[in-house]
């Protein structure tokens, strides 16, 4: 029983450590190149070595530090190209998850549990304002809906590769939403997001699996259309999680 003990409070350091130090990252307290070290990073958040040595692998898979030769890691920068294409590779994996839902059939209680999903969310995109709580609500229940297609799918090696896929800031399904908030466009593209929603839940009902995967696929490519809003918009650009990590090209 001490031992069960001692081991799970190993395992909430390391989350804490590994909490913490994403958050410096993401919010530019680290840059982009800047090396990352055990030691520095103990003094830093306040925990021992062990699970910030934890935390730095684990952020290292996740893709947002890099080993470095000489030891240790440094934050990882991403140019424009990589970003597009962890997007893609989210689009696709989320392709063949859909896929494989409509293929093996979902159930009338699985069927009305992700409509359900979507009522909810319909009521948040109708609001006239979409203020922080909207926002806010829109991220949860989009976030438990992909999830929930992941599960239909019944591939814990496809769920596991979706994880990886989406450990990015801006490769997860609501990268974007707080950003777009700000634009002109928002309610629109909410809208076809949410429309979008409906024909892949329709498409995995009717077990049509090739097209449940191509809505899917496009689907994702909403989120291209949103990184190239905000990479034309400073305002839009600084709310994108993790934006100071993109290394943006020089535009005309």
């Amino acid at each position: 029983m001490v031992a069960d003990k001692g081991g799970e409070r190993a395992v909430s350091q390391t989350v804490k450590a590994q909490l913490a130090l994403r958050d410096l990252i993401l919010t530019g307290s680290l840059s982009p190149g800047e090396r990352v070290s055990e030691l520095q990073m103990v003094d830093r958040l306040g925990v021992s070595r062990t699970p910030v040595r934890m935390a730095l692998v684990r952020l290292e898979e996740e893709g947002l530090l890099e080993a470095i030769p000489s030891g240790g890691f440094a934050v990882r920068a991403f140019s424009e190209r990589e970003v597009f294409e962890a997007i893609e590779i989210r689009g696709t994996l989320e392709g063949l998850a859909a896929r494989l839902a409509a293929e093996r059939g979902a159930s009338r209680t699985d069927l009305q549990t992700a409509s359900a999903y979507l009522d909810a969310i319909d009521e948040v995109v109708r609001r006239e304002a979409f203020d922080v709580d909207a926002i806010s609500r829109y991220v949860e229940l989009n976030a438990q809906f992909h999830a929930f297609l992941i599960d239909l799918a019944g591939s814990q090696a496809l769920a596991r590769q979706l994880e990886r896929a989406s450990a990015l800031p801006f490769a997860s399904p609501s990268a974007f939403v707080e950003a777009q908030s700000n634009a002109p466009e928002a309610h629109h593209i909410l809208t076809v997001a949410q429309d979008q929603h409906r024909c892949v839940l329709n498409a995995i009902e009717r077990r049509e699996s090739g097209r449940a995967e191509a809505i899917m696929r496009e689907h994702a490519r909403l989120a291209h259309r949103n990184l190239e809003l905000a990479l034309s918009n400073q305002r839009i650009f600084d709310l994108v999680p993790g934006a100071t990590l993109i290394r943006r090209r020089v535009r005309a």
